[in-house]
């Protein structure tokens, strides 16, 4: 009598992986996805802190004016001035690190160092580099006046608030306070232009967030002409933010 032996075929067998091997797949874009966007909520929510903590520091300064020279605190003329003033503010003690976790966006992975004899695509987060401060974020501080001399007059260099005052800020919902550095250049730490490469390293409409000056954030498109940074002009109609402060 013969007996039946139960079991999978070769044939079978490979069958059976096949269909594990696609719902693999079906699966790992969502698992992917949701981790992008935990990186991106986690990004906004440092924003809103760090605006927030900006907002309480001016409103501690005399006449709450981020360019007012002789308040009892600095203003914010630079990039990444206001790391230093605002740290109480966000809760951070002591001197900055890379430890500061309000500083630093988890998908700041990569930066590029774009200078005449930069290094091009660096895979170090940026967060990390004292020489950007221990931060993520950058002021929108291209609006800076230098004081004029008798040969030269005064300049104002690039678009921005640094020494605005924020109450004189006629569009507050689409003026930007503080964004993701890569919002400046541009170039995006949540959907990246590949292979990495100074050939790619600014892009038309690449994504970031950015806190505004009324205190809400936003993950938005950022507008480049494939000439000057993306600071260096407001973009055209069509996107909701602007570098001015006019």
């Amino acid at each position: 009598m013969r007996r039946t032996v139960n079991g999978f075929t070769l044939v079978e067998l490979l069958v059976v992986i096949a269909i594990f091997a696609i719902l693999a797949l079906l699966m790992f874009p969502p698992i992917s996805g949701g981790k992008d966007r935990a990186r991106r909520t986690a990004c906004l929510y440092n924003l809103k802190q760090i605006g927030l903590g900006i907002r309480m520091y001016l409103d501690d300064q005399v006449h709450g004016s981020p360019g007012n020279t002789n308040a009892t605190r600095s203003p914010f003329l630079s990039w990444t001035d206001y790391r230093g003033l605002i740290k109480d503010y966000v809760g951070i003690t002591g001197a900055a690190s890379p430890q500061d976790r309000v500083f630093a966006c988890p998908a700041d992975t990569f930066f590029y160092d774009m200078g005449r004899n930069g290094r091009g695509y660096v895979p170090l987060p940026m967060h990390e580099q004292s020489e950007h401060a221990f931060t993520s974020y950058a002021y929108n501080a291209g609006q800076f006046t230098t004081a004029g001399t008798s040969n030269v007059p005064p300049t104002t260099n690039y678009y921005g608030i640094a020494g605005q005052r924020l109450e004189t800020v006629p569009h507050p919902t689409i003026t930007v306070l503080i964004a993701e550095v890569p919002a400046f250049a541009p170039y995006s730490w949540h959907a990246p232009k590949r292979p990495f490469s100074k050939e790619n390293a600014t892009f038309n409409d690449a994504k970031n967030t950015v806190a505004f000056v009324d205190g809400h954030v936003s993950y938005l498109k950022i507008f480049f002409n494939g000439k000057k940074v993306a600071w260096d002009y407001n973009p055209p109609p069509g996107y909701d933010y602007q570098w001015s402060g006019d």
